[in-house]
């Protein structure tokens, strides 16, 4: 039985007068954590956003829970999206409503609930971020970095989704913030049963978190393979990668 719920088969994407995505494939199976990396300009962002349709390909075919995003109609796409959370870098919540009112704000779209019901599964899920109650009333400016994240994951899993996208997830955040929400990742995966797609920058992530790490490059996928393996590819780009100081950081965690 294929449980490839992400299928991403010869990917290209001509963006800015030349090619950012030349062949791009790669795979994610249910329950995975995979990570996407690679040095600036390879692709990362804009594969995400393929596979979210928020953008076009050039060419090639992406499908999500067996529907082809690229070709899927108005209707298909919906039916997809709903199955899937997103939580972007900035976090995008909404200024002028407080954390409940942004988790809400998704319920009030695609969930047929009575508002107390709403009200009710709202809290559940930002308890279930790792906020306190009296977080659910407050403002994203009266929050810490750390604290906002969580909320954008609230938001994220507001319908019970199967698959979260994660934009840099743990950028701007200290490290104890940081380390907490990766171990919410894994706890989520754990208990919800969760896959999880994320971009990321952060080594100690890389290190801790995903089971697969996907290395973008030269257009295509130079590498896909747990961080212990991929730390040690010979191809030039990837050791290019990691030749800094900063990649030790971590080496052992795993």
């Amino acid at each position: 039985m294929n449980d490839n719920i992400i299928n991403v088969q010869h990917l290209k994407n001509y963006l800015g007068n030349h090619w950012v995505h030349s062949d791009v494939n790669f795979t994610v199976k249910h329950r995975e954590i995979v990570a996407i990396i690679g040095g600036s300009g390879c692709g990362k962002t804009t594969a995400l956003r393929s596979i979210l349709r928020l953008m076009v390909p050039t060419s090639g075919t992406i499908s999500v829970f067996g529907t082809d995003v690229i070709k899927a109609s108005e209707k298909e796409l919906l039916s997809v999206q709903k199955r899937w959370g997103v939580m972007f870098q900035s976090s995008a919540l909404f200024s002028s409503l407080t954390v409940l009112e942004n988790v809400m704000y998704v319920l009030d779209e695609y969930a047929a609930l009575s508002h107390r019901s709403k009200i009710e599964l709202a809290k559940i899920k930002i308890a279930m971020s790792g906020l306190d109650l009296d977080a659910a009333y407050k403002y994203p400016s009266e929050l810490s970095g750390g604290m906002r994240k969580r909320a954008a994951l609230a938001r994220a899993i507001a319908l019970d989704p199967e698959l979260i996208f994660l934009d840099e997830p743990t950028a701007g955040l200290d490290p104890k913030s940081a380390g907490d929400l990766d171990n919410l990742m894994l706890e989520m995966r754990k208990n919800l049963g969760l896959t999880f797609v994320m971009v990321t920058h952060d080594l100690d992530t890389l290190w801790y978190v995903p089971d697969r790490v996907i290395f973008l490059g030269e257009g295509k996928v130079l590498a896909d393979q747990p961080m212990t393996l991929l730390h040690k590819n010979t191809h030039p780009v990837i050791q290019s990668y990691f030749s800094g100081h900063r990649s030790q950081r971590g080496n052992d965690a795993k």
